[in-house]
C-alpha cells in the first residue's frame, strides 16, 4: 500500500493508500492507482503506508510541474535533483516493528542516509557557473535533519506547493514529511564539496554526507565541513517563521497566489489537537486528544461508502483536549464540506512534533512557544504565510494552521514520526456532504480492493 504524501486525491479518498482508505495489496499482486494531480504543482514524495514498511525503504520523490504557459518565478535550472535525507535503522522493519508491539522504544537511528547511500556515497555533479534546483525531502522515522551544502548558500524557491519568497539560507532545517526546493549555484572554484546532513534536538548528533562534484573538479574542497545548528529550537522556530509565500508568483494556475486571501476568510471552527505518550495495557502508546487509534477491521472509507455498520463511528475523536486518560479507539472526527477551519497542534511535550494532513494543504498562520489561547491570534501571520501539507510543532510549543475543508472524503491526520503514528498518534477527519454528485465526490474505484466487511461486494461497471 502506498501513500503519496502531499497530492490531494481530490474527491478521491479511496485513492489515498492508507489504512482508512484502502484494502492492503495482497502478498505477490499488484494495484494501480487512478489518480490526477489537479491544481497542484511542487514537491512530493511516496512510500509504504502499512505496518512498519517505511523502514524499509520503497519510497521516492514525486515532481509536479508547471504547465509550460505558466510563468515559474525563476529561471530554468541547469538540471532538477532529488534528495531523500532521511534516519536509517540497522534492524528489519519486521523486527522494529515487533519491538513497537512488545512495548519498546526504537532508540537511537544507526545512521543517516542521502537517497539511500551512507557517507560520500551518492554524488550530484554539476557545471561550473551553472544553477540547480534540489528538492529535499525528509523521508525518515523519527528525526528532524539539517542539511547544507559546503562553500554554498542555498535559495529557498518552493514548500510543498508554494513558491516562497528567494530567501538565502547557509543550512536549512527539514522536519519529518517535510519537502523543500532550493536553488543553488555553481560559483565556487571546482573541487568536490560535501553536501552535509545532520540531526536536530538530538543530545549525540549523526551526520552524513554526498558528494557536489564540479565537472572540473581538482578534488576535495579544502576546509572543514560545514556546522550546523544542533539543538537550538529558537534557530529552528526563527527560520521557520522566516519562510514566507511568494504573493505575486503564480500557483498552478495563472493567477497571483496572494488572490486567495486565505486571512480574510472568517473561521467556521476551531479544532484543537493535543498529543500525549501514554501507558495502555502496560505498553507505550500515543494519542491525540486522548484517543491512540487503533485500525478497523475494515478500511473506514470502504466501510462508509457500503454503509457497514458496527465499523465506526464519527465523533469517536473530540475536536479539543480532554486531558484524561488515554484509550484505544478507531478515532474519527466529522467536519463539515466547505467549512474553513482554524487547526491548532497544541504540543506539551519535550520533543518536537512533526504534522501531516491528507487530502489538503493548509495555511501556516502561527507558531510559538508556551500554551495556545485566543490571544495568540494577536501574532499570526495573515498575509503571506506559506501554505504546505506537513508542518512542525516544537517542544511545550503550539503551531495554527487555517484549512478550507473544500475535499470530500475520509482523510489522515497523522504524526510522521512514525513510531508514534504506529502507535496511535492519528486519526481521520470524515469531510462529508449529503450531495451524490461526482462533483463533489467520484464514487469508488471500479478496481477498488474490498476486504474485512466488504469482502464479496462489488464495486461498479465502469
Amino acid at each position: 500500500m502506498q501513500c503519496r504524501s502531499g497530492l490531494q486525491q481530490r474527491r478521491n479518498s479511496f485513492e489515498d493508500g492508507v489504512a482508512g482508505t484502502t484494502c492492503p495489496i495482497p502478498p505477490g499482486a499488484n494495484f494501480t492507482y487512478i489518480l490526477q494531480a489537479k491544481d497542484q504543482i511542487g514537491t512530493y514524495f511516496y512510500f509504504p503506508s502499512l505496518a512498519f514498511h517505511k523502514a524499509a525503504g520503497g519510497f521516492g520523490g514525486i515532481r509536479v510541474l508547471s504547465r509550460p504557459r505558466i510563468p515559474v518565478p525563476f529561471p530554468p535550472p541547469a538540471a532538477d535533483y532529488t534528495v531523500l535525507i532521511g534516519d536509517w535503522y540497522k534492524t528489519n522493519h519486521t523486527d522494529l516493528r515487533y519491538m513497537l508491539d512488545s512495548g519498546k522504544a526504537l532508540g537511537f537511528p544507526d545512521g543517516l542516509l542521502i537517497n539511500g547511500r551512507g557517507w560520500n556515497g551518492y554524488t550530484f555533479t554539476v557545471q561550473p557557473g551553472m544553477t540547480y534546483r534540489f528538492r529535499i525531502t525528509n523521508v525518515g522515522l523519527a528525526t528532524s535533519l539539517n542539511i547544507r551544502f559546503q562553500g554554498h548558500t542555498m535559495k529557498l524557491v518552493e514548500v510543498e506547493g508554494s513558491h516562497t519568497m528567494q530567501t538565502a539560507y547557509s543550512s536549512l532545517d527539514v522536519h519529518l514529511g517535510q519537502s523543500y526546493s532550493v536553488l543553488l549555484t555553481a560559483d565556487q572554484p571546482g573541487f568536490d564539496y560535501s553536501i552535509v546532513v545532520s540531526t536536530r534536538f538530538t543530545t549525540k548528533i549523526i551526520s552524513t554526507t554526498a558528494v557536489l562534484h564540479y565537472a572540473n573538479s581538482a578534488g576535495k574542497a579544502p576546509g572543514p565541513l560545514p556546522g550546523g545548528p544542533t539543538t537550538q529550537i529558537d534557530w529552528s522556530l526563527n527560520q521557520a517563521r522566516s519562510i514566507r509565500w511568494n504573493l505575486t508568483a503564480s500557483g498552478p494556475r495563472p493567477n497571483p497566489q496572494g488572490s486567495y486571501h486565505y486571512g480574510q476568510v472568517p473561521t467556521t471552527k476551531t479544532i484543537r489537537l493535543a498529543n500525549s505518550a501514554a501507558t495502555i495495557n502496560g505498553k507505550q502508546r500515543y494519542a491525540v486528544n486522548s484517543v491512540s487509534h487503533v485500525n478497523a477491521d475494515t478500511p473506514l472509507k470502504i466501510a462508509d461508502y457500503y454503509k457497514i455498520p458496527g465499523v465506526f463511528s464519527v465523533g469517536t475523536i473530540s475536536d479539543s483536549p480532554t486531558y484524561g486518560g488515554a484509550y484505544l479507539r478507531t478515532s474519527v472526527m466529522g467536519a463539515d464540506y466547505r467549512g474553513y477551519v482554524e487547526i491548532v497542534f497544541e504540543n506539551s511535550e519535550n520533543e518536537v512534533q512533526s504534522w501531516h494532513i491528507d487530502g489538503y494543504a493548509f495555511w501556516v498562520v502561527g507558531m510559538n512557544g508556551g500554551k495556545w489561547s485566543p490571544a495568540s491570534r494577536q501574532i499570526y501571520n495573515l498575509r503571506d504565510g506559506v501554505s504546505r501539507y506537513t508542518v512542525q510543532v516544537y517542544p511545550n510549543a503550539w503551531t495554527a494552521i487555517y484549512m478550507p475543508l473544500d475535499n470530500v472524503g475520509m482523510w489522515n491526520v497523522r504524526s510522521e514520526t512514525w513510531a508514534r503514528q504506529y502507535l496511535g498518534q492519528q486519526f481521520y477527519l470524515r469531510v462529508w456532504t449529503p450531495s451524490t454528485s461526482w462533483r463533489d465526490e467520484f464514487p469508488i474505484p471500479k478496481n477498488a480492493l474490498l476486504c474485512g466487511r466488504a469482502a464479496g461486494r462489488r464495486t461498479r461497471p465502469f
